[in-house]
This record gives structure tokens, C-alpha cells and sequence, in this order.
């Protein structure tokens, strides 16, 4: 009994050991690609939208890996482990939203855009208030889920290194993720970012079915067979596989479950590293054949993590995955390990290390797809916005286009530092929430704030930029404060203070509320202006938008 600990100890190691090699080989492969992609030149089309150069399939891939996130290989996963049903509404819901992006948004705003979800907007409003509000909108949502993707890359190497109480090491994990990226963007722009998420995409893909594959083997293919061996060994019974564990009992739950749904849904289509996605291919059509081939890989993709949820709470058991992490991020890696043989043998340590290094690749290069685009807001809308501003209460010549070009891209490049910064310190107080979940929440600010605008700009002929400027905040604002007085941030003991209690909103998720405040501010705002919409450039958008006539 007394050589227990040590044989487990060596085992902690081996795998730790393992998977920072494998990680190691990625970060050197990231960082070659990134130096090759640094050596073009610096203009903005080629910094923030790698010159428009990408064929539908590599976007395709591109768009999947910005969308497979951290919260979908180890937070869905994880939620389905704890809570069966419940947790499985993530992957439809993450699912079902990619149909509303195809439909309604990707070809539109490839043909009105040029690199950000401002860029539509002013193209019919007046643009300094349009692309202040916008961009100021993006920044918080790109926040937003950046501290979801450190969190999953903290939960990750608590398990690496044989426990989640590893503060220290999940601490610096942070911060070297946040380096990185901030490294990725600065140095390699759009094209260093797409080709990092291409290889993560195939890395990933690749992952999922073989776990996909040694599950269902497990269980000799019979689905039925794993659904009640996960359900006998969750500790829930039979009650596993149906609504109820997360989201049922009292009204407050259930409502919670709608407003999760509704953000899920709506948030894809104003999540602003997916929309900047489509001004890297050449035409509105390739745009919408990158959707296509997206759906398809990130339709496999999560109906994958549906076995894998059920397949770790039926190998592993959910009593040990809440063990490990309360949250349950850490179920697929322990799954991997369960599949391989169990701790201490050679075939759990190797695919333990691999899943790691997987997921750690996952982490890396969606979060630098997400803080590109983040910088290239706060460059390409607040910072020449401003510009332009002090440039005209001065009198003075605006700066050559080549030059304008030049500031913008260093400006995003300090941006991006700054932008890691504050991600890299919300995640070292979101350590224990769920990445999913956390993720929830980015898309419910993302559907409150930046989908009415992005709608009514492309739908609504009378649209003004009162009603724009009053969508964004009236919809950014009340989901940050429903956020900060609801549950997640106090009055409970896994809450980020759960020393005190102000919470009034009982919802942990605001979606149900603020994408409504949203739209009805929009509305509003509209209605109330003083100055009349103007036709000529609504037409102008209708036709760009349906033929991409005038595209950038």
C-alpha cells in the first residue's frame, strides 16, 4: 500500500512530462509559422484580414477552429459529465446558432465590411459615435471570452500536474498563454493566426474522433448501452438523461435555461472573431462556402462531444470528474486516460498527453484569433476615430493613406498587449467557473449588443445612428450589470466573491433580458431621432450587401 503514492506521483510526471513535449512541439511549429507570416509587409488588409487570400476551405477550417473552443472540448464535454441532459443542451445550442450566422449574416457582411463589424454599421450612419459604441462593444465580448479560454487553460494544468489546488502552476499557465498570444498578433497578424488555427483544427478533429471512436468501441457501439452505464454511474440514476439536473425544479432554473438558449442562438452572429473571419476570403461566395464547410466540421464536432460527455461520465465516473474539477473542465483528459489503460500505464500517460496538448493548442489559437480581433477594433474604430477627431478640432491634413495604414497596425499591435493584459487578470479570478459557461456569457453580451445593430443596419431602411448607437449601449450595459448582480459574481459559495451578497437578478445568464433591451433600444432610439434616416445609403448597403457591388 505505501508504494501507492510514489507509483502515482511518477505516473503525475511521466504524463506532465509528455504533454509539455507535445505542447512544445506546437508552440515551436505556431512560432515558425508566425515568423514566416511576420516577414510581409504590415498593411492593414494584410495585418487584420490576411489579404484577402484565403480559399473557402482554409477559411472554412479557420472558422471552425475560432469556434472550437476551449469551452467546447473540455467545458461541454465537462457540463454533459456532471449534469447529462442539461449539459448537452451546450453542443445543440452551439450547434443550431451556425444556421443563423449562414442565413441572415455571412455573405451581407462580407460585402459591407472590410475588417470589423463597425465597418458595416458606418457605412449608413455617421461614423465617430457608430464605431466608438461598436468598438467599445466588441473589445468586452472579445474580454469576455478570452477569460473563458485561460480558465480552460488553468483547469487543464491542475490536472496535468495530479491536482486542481496547483495554483501556482495554473497562474503562470495564464500568463504564458497570454504571452503567447499577444506574441501570435503582434508579430503575425491575420495570416500567422488563420494557419495556426487551420493546424489546431486538424489537431483537434483528429483528437475527437479517435476518443469518439475508443468510447464507442468500449461499448461495443451500442449508444443505448453507454447512456445507461453513465447514467448508473453519475449518481443520479435514470434522472441523468433527462432535463432537469441543471436547469429544472424551480422557474428561476428554467428561465435560466431559455435565456442560455437564446444566447447561444443569437450570440454567433455578433461574436466579432467570427464575423472578421469573412473579410479574409475574396468574395461574399467564398464567404459563404467557408460557412458551409464550417458547419460541417463543427456539426461532427459537437455531435462528438455529446459521446464524450456521457463517455466520461460512464467510464470515469462524474463523482471523479467534480473531484478533480468542480467545474468539470478536466473530464475529457481523464477520459483520455481511463481509455488508455488508467493512471500509471503507458497507454493512459501517452493519450492523457496527447488530449492535453490537444486542448492546449485549442486554448492558443483561439485566443489569438479572438484578441486580433479585439485589436484590430480598438485600432481600426476607437484609435483612428480619435485620430480623425483631433486631427479636424486641430485643422490639420489627415496622414497619408500609407501612413494611416503603418499607425493602425502598431497601434493593434500595443493593443493586443493591453488586451492580454486585462484578460490574463480576469482569469486569475474566474479560475473556478466553468468554461462553458463562462463562454455563455460572452455570447449573451455579443447577442445584446452587437446582433441588433448588425440586423437592423442590413434590414431596416429607417435605422439611424441614435437608434445604432442606443442598440449597442442599451444592450452592452444591462447584460455587464445583470452579469455582476446576478449569482455568478456573489451570494453563493462557487461564486467569483463568495464572501458577500449583492445579487437581485436571479439569473446566472442575462440573455433573456438584454438581447430584448437590445433590440427595443434600437427601436427606440430610432423612432426618437431628430435627424432622418438616410435612403440613399440604405440603398447603397442593400445593394452592396446582395450583389457586393463596391466590396472592399
Amino acid at each position: 500500500m505505501n508504494g501507492g503514492g510514489p507509483l502515482l506521483a511518477q505516473a503525475a510526471g511521466e504524463r506532465h512530462g509528455l504533454a509539455i513535449v507535445l505542447f512544445t512541439v506546437f508552440v515551436t511549429g505556431t512560432l515558425a509559422i508566425t515568423a514566416w507570416a511576420g516577414r510581409r509587409r504590415s498593411s492593414t488588409v494584410e495585418f487584420f484580414a490576411g489579404g484577402r487570400l484565403f480559399t473557402p476551405l482554409e477559411n472554412g477550417f479557420a472558422l471552425a477552429g475560432d469556434y472550437m473552443s476551449a469551452a467546447s472540448f473540455l467545458g461541454i464535454s465537462g457540463l454533459i459529465a456532471l449534469f447529462g441532459y442539461d449539459g448537452l443542451l451546450y453542443s445543440v445550442g452551439f450547434l443550431v446558432a451556425w444556421l443563423l450566422v449562414l442565413m441572415l449574416v455571412a455573405e451581407l457582411v462580407r460585402n459591407c465590411g472590410r475588417y470589423t463589424l463597425a465597418d458595416v454599421l458606418a457605412g449608413r450612419m455617421r461614423r465617430r459615435p457608430v464605431r466608438i459604441a461598436a468598438g467599445t462593444a466588441s473589445v468586452t465580448v472579445s474580454i469576455l471570452y478570452l477569460v473563458a479560454q485561460m480558465v480552460g487553460a488553468g483547469s487543464l494544468v491542475g490536472v496535468l500536474l495530479g491536482g486542481s489546488d496547483s495554483g501556482a502552476a495554473r497562474t503562470w499557465t495564464v500568463v504564458g498563454v497570454g504571452a503567447l498570444m499577444v506574441f501570435y498578433v503582434s508579430f503575425g497578424g491575420m495570416r500567422a493566426t488563420t494557419w495556426i488555427q487551420i493546424v489546431k483544427t486538424v489537431l483537434l478533429i483528429g483528437g475527437t474522433v479517435a476518443l469518439t471512436v475508443m468510447v464507442l468501441a468500449r461499448f461495443h457501439g451500442d449508444f443505448g448501452r453507454l447512456l445507461n452505464t453513465a447514467a448508473a454511474n453519475s449518481g443520479h440514476g435514470q434522472a441523468f438523461l433527462g432535463p432537469g439536473l441543471k436547469y429544472g425544479g424551480s422557474w428561476t432554473n428554467r428561465l435560466d435555461f431559455i435565456s442560455l438558449g437564446l444566447a447561444l442562438v443569437l450570440g454567433t452572429a455578433g461574436l466579432p472573431h467570427i464575423l472578421s473571419r469573412f473579410y479574409t476570403v475574396p468574395t461574399a461566395r467564398s464567404a459563404r462556402r467557408s460557412v458551409v464547410w464550417a458547419i460541417g466540421l463543427i456539426g461532427a464536432f459537437y455531435l462528438m462531444t455529446i459521446v464524450l460527455g456521457f463517455g466520461a461520465a460512464a467510464v470515469v465516473g462524474t463523482g471523479k470528474v467534480h473531484a478533480s474539477n468542480e467545474a468539470g473542465n478536466t473530464a475529457v483528459p481523464l477520459l483520455a486516460e481511463a481509455l488508455g489503460g488508467g493512471p500509471g500505464t503507458t497507454g493512459g500517460t501517452v493519450l492523457f498527453a496527447v488530449v492535453g496538448a490537444v486542448a492546449f493548442a485549442t486554448i492558443l489559437a483561439v485566443v489569438a484569433g479572438i484578441t486580433l480581433s479585439s485589436s484590430a477594433s480598438v485600432a481600426h474604430d476607437l484609435y483612428a476615430t480619435w485620430r480623425r477627431k483631433r486631427a479636424a478640432a486641430r485643422d490639420e491634413q489627415p496622414p497619408e493613406e500609407g501612413e494611416s495604414e503603418r499607425r493602425e497596425v502598431l497601434v493593434a499591435r500595443f493593443a493586443a498587449v493591453g488586451v492580454g493584459a486585462v484578460a490574463i487578470a480576469l482569469s486569475l479570478l474566474a479560475q473556478d467557473q466553468n468554461v462553458a459557461f463562462l463562454v455563455g456569457l460572452a455570447f449573451a453580451v455579443a447577442a445584446s449588443a452587437n446582433l441588433p445593430a448588425l440586423l437592423y443596419s442590413l434590414f431596416w431602411r429607417r435605422f439611424t445612428t441614435r437608434g445604432a448607437v442606443w442598440s449597442i449601449y442599451g444592450g452592452l450595459v444591462p447584460s455587464l450589470l445583470l452579469v455582476v448582480l446576478s449569482p455568478v459574481v456573489s451570494g453563493r459559495p462557487d461564486a467569483l466573491l463568495p464572501g458577500v451578497d449583492f445579487h437581485v437578478f436571479p439569473l446566472e445568464n442575462p440573455g433573456l433580458v438584454s438581447v430584448p433591451l437590445g433590440f427595443l433600444a434600437g427601436w427606440l432610439g430610432t423612432v426618437t431621432s431628430r435627424e432622418p434616416a438616410d435612403e440613399a445609403t440604405y440603398a447603397e448597403t442593400e445593394v452592396r450587401s446582395l450583389t457586393g457591388a463596391g466590396a472592399a
